[in-house]
């Protein structure tokens, strides 16, 4: 055995590929509703930022451009409700992804170190704190927590996969333990901006940090929102000491966003008319699949905000996709976001509206 592969789990999609080889073979194609990549347009005013900073031949800064640190604090100050950010509050990173696996070995975190994260939950962060060498724990509820050894908690809110949306009362209440505890608390909030049957709340919000971003950072990505992932955006706000630590580590191993990138960004954070655009596309889809799969006999959990749908049909999980493949529909099993989800599968719903409507012809069948 490797070291690589005594160190980290299997890559979950690879499990998957059986499953998609079935559904590509139904006479009218596959619908792969099994990851949340992007499918719609980039909007036509990230396109034309991206171009006119297309000559770009010197190095870009990890730090990012004056203009593209007043884009980040003005958003979030606008959509977060964040109070007081200075430039020294936010830093780009290169896709939220990177700075989830990574995290932990920039903090310098290692043997007996804790890294504590939703039980339900995005698989990089179990990968990057066994990336460090550190300890991965998982928790229903972090105040109920074993503080000993923990140095580092993730919360996500809306999260990936169930879609439940944190309330006010439960960030502060996290936010209060960690702080008791002398714990940092990175607030993975890179699906924010949909929700659906409710409004999230970043962990920046003044009601809930007390006006102070000691020992809190949030996570934000324009994957979702701007139908960017191909561009690599994201970008942290939050305490203005370890995101100033963080900005040393990252000069050092050259994690830069590429010039026409950042200006991509900032003209992607100061209009709003695109997000307004792509949240109706994704509402019409949700409701469509929804009603299809509650129709199936699905029952959906949570599911309040995000791009995807949790749902169950009281089985194996490995059963509801097998099944589902053979109708042509791929989605994924609830077991790769942990033992708790081995009854369900979550469903995205980031297909094309023509792979939308076929998949609820199939499931009407």
């Amino acid at each position: 055995m490797s070291a690589v592969s005594s160190r980290l789990p299997v890559f979950p999609w690879d499990r998957l590929e059986p499953y998609k080889a079935t559904a590509a073979a139904h006479p009218d194609g596959i619908v792969d509703l099994s990851v949340g990549t992007p499918v719609d347009p980039v909007p036509a005013v990230i396109r034309q930022a991206l171009a006119d900073a297309a000559d770009s031949p010197g190095y870009p800064t990890v730090w990012g451009t004056a203009a593209l640190r007043d884009a980040l604090t003005g958003w979030a100050a606008r959509r977060l409700g964040a109070e007081g950010l200075e430039h020294t509050n936010v830093l780009p990173v290169v896709g939220s992804k990177e700075l989830v696996a990574w995290l932990p070995t920039q903090l310098g975190l290692g043997a007996g170190d804790k890294v504590a994260y939703p039980r339900l939950a995005y698989p990089t962060y179990e990968v990057g704190a066994r990336l460090a060498g550190a300890e991965p724990v998982v928790y229903d509820d972090p105040t109920e927590l074993d503080p000993t050894g923990v140095r580092l908690l993730w919360l996500n809110s809306p999260s990936n996969p169930t879609g439940r949306v944190l309330s006010k009362d439960e960030l502060r209440a996290a936010v209060a333990w960690a702080r008791e505890h002398g714990v940092l608390v990175f607030s993975d909030e890179c699906y924010l901006e949909l929700g659906w049957e409710t409004e999230p709340v970043s962990v920046l919000h003044p009601e809930v940090c007390g006006g102070s971003y000691e020992g809190l950072v949030a996570v934000h990505s324009l994957s979702k929102r701007s139908n960017l992932a191909g561009y690599r955006s994201a970008f942290l706000a939050g305490d203005a000491a370890v995101l100033g630590e963080l900005l040393q580590i990252r000069k050092h191993g050259g994690m830069m966003i590429p010039a026409p990138v950042q200006a991509a960004t900032v003209a992607a954070l100061g209009d709003g008319a695109h997000v307004t655009e792509q949240r109706a596309r994704y509402a019409a889809r949700r409701a469509a699949l929804r009603a299809a799969f509650e129709g199936a006999g699905f029952r959906i959990e949570h599911s309040e905000a995000s791009l995807y749908l949790w749902a169950t049909r009281d089985e194996p999980c490995w059963e509801t996709v097998g099944s589902l493949a053979e109708r042509g529909i791929l989605v994924a099993p609830g077991e790769f976001y942990g033992v708790a989800g081995e009854r369900f599968v979550r469903v995205a719903f980031t297909a094309t509206d023509e792979r939308v409507e076929a998949a609820v012809r199939r499931l009407a069948q």
